[in-house]
């Protein structure tokens, strides 16, 4: 999906341990910080760059996660990667954004990694993948690529998108991610019902059940509802996913408050 203010590495991880919840941030809102009572439940964002998020509030107080979210982007030149995260002072970076179904072999991605994301001493994620269970997709291939690293790929965790049906097969899901890696703790970057019939109710309802699990897991580190925009903004800047996910499970209302999955987030 979706096609300075610096916190040292001690805050964040004291931070990150009191809550897991983060903003997954694609377009500019006013202000993240709505979403941030000071009280530890959310503690980071991300925004599928390696720049700070748009908005008139910064990071808005959370703990800012630049993404390489290809090899080589525009907007996120790999070769600004090092030196924005020093100017920026993250504590932990994120790698390619669902590889598994954009033409990027396991091997050739295993070959990036160790070349751009190995040489930061900050937290690691492997590359998000899918929920894909098709062959070659999805923890299938992230096998394949921890295999094509040969040891050599320095991570923290395992990076999860999952769209799908029931609060079940997403539980269902994440617990095999875990089974299958458990080497690696896990961080969930994007994931909601796949356009529900029951549009945001259905959405609030899945986002309750499946907050109150991750919370009880020790291995799941941070997760990212999907997502931090509003309905009018969503439609407006990426229709396809739209269409796919449905606006229901927007962090925000069109006026810029708290949506009802909003209001879960603390």
């Amino acid at each position: 999906m979706k096609s300075t203010l610096a916190l040292t590495l001690t805050f964040f991880v004291t931070a990150a341990s009191a809550g897991k919840r983060g903003l997954a941030w694609p377009w500019f809102l006013s202000d993240p910080g709505v979403l941030n009572n000071g009280q530890g439940q959310v503690v980071a964002i991300y925004d599928w760059e390696t720049y700070a998020p748009p908005s008139t509030n910064g990071n808005g107080g959370l703990g800012f996660i630049g993404m390489q979210r290809c090899m080589d982007c525009d907007s996120s030149p790999v070769a600004s990667l090092a030196a924005r995260q020093q100017a920026q002072g993250w504590a932990t970076v994120f790698s390619l954004n669902e590889p598994d179904i954009n033409g990027i072999s396991a091997t050739d991605a295993a070959n990036w990694y160790k070349t751009y994301i190995n040489p930061l001493a900050i937290k690691k994620a492997f590359p998000a993948v899918t929920s894909s269970s098709s062959s070659g997709q999805g923890l299938s291939w992230l096998a394949s690529m921890i295999s094509a690293c040969g040891g050599g790929c320095y991570a923290d965790y395992i990076n999860l998108h999952w769209y799908g049906n029931s609060f079940s097969d997403f539980q269902s899901y994440v617990t095999n991610a875990h089974n299958q890696f458990p080497q690696y703790t896990i961080v969930i970057t994007e994931f909601a019902l796949q356009n529900p019939s029951g549009g945001q109710s259905a959405q609030v309802s899945f986002f309750q059940q499946a907050f109150a699990w991750l919370d009880a897991q020790d291995y799941v580190t941070l997760y990212f509802p999907f997502v931090a925009s509003s309905p009018a903004l969503f439609q407006a800047n990426d229709a396809a996913g739209a269409a796919y996910v449905g606006t229901g499970s927007t962090l925000f209302n069109n006026d810029g408050s708290p949506s009802a999955v909003g209001n879960l987030m603390y």
